[in-house]
């Protein structure tokens, strides 16, 4: 999945479960935010001083999980 700047926090993790792992490397504890449903990856990269094109680099990189997997 091509993840971009404008995606909610919320899609990215349900989008593949190693989202998390990739957020935590990043200090980022998005998983327990009660912002997900509000904050998009460029927000949360720009207010934890994170490199957004890095943060989606990684994400892009995750390998592709089946629907039954998540």
């Amino acid at each position: 999945m091509p993840y971009t700047p404008d995606m909610l926090i919320r899609d990215v993790l349900t989008s593949n479960r190693g989202a998390a792992e990739v957020f935590a490397r990043h200090g980022l504890g998005c998983p327990s935010c009660l912002a997900v449903d509000m904050e998009t990856l460029a927000a949360v990269a720009h207010m934890h001083e994170v490199d957004v094109e890095s943060l989606i680099a990684e994400l892009d990189a995750l390998p592709v999980v089946d629907e039954e997997d998540r």
